[in-house]
């Protein structure tokens, strides 16, 4: 899981360059758009990445016992 984060973070650094580059000129390209959907959906993978990967911590770590530890 923590993979697929790292990789989806370097997707949204790239976009963010590219979008950085072309946006510049005034008229946005189609790669402007292209890197500006790929932030998107790198960002929402890296969210719902992230709250997988908690919400597989929390199933592995148990509840805690009542009444004593």
């Amino acid at each position: 899981m923590s993979g697929a984060n790292a990789i989806s973070g370097i997707t949204i650094v790239g976009a963010l360059i590219l979008s950085n580059t072309t946006f510049d000129s005034g008229d946005p390209g189609t790669a402007a758009w292209f890197a500006f959907i790929a932030l998107v959906m790198a960002t929402i993978n890296v969210v719902g990445g992230f709250m997988v990967t908690n919400k597989m911590l929390e199933m592995i770590a148990g509840k805690r016992r009542r009444g004593g530890d």
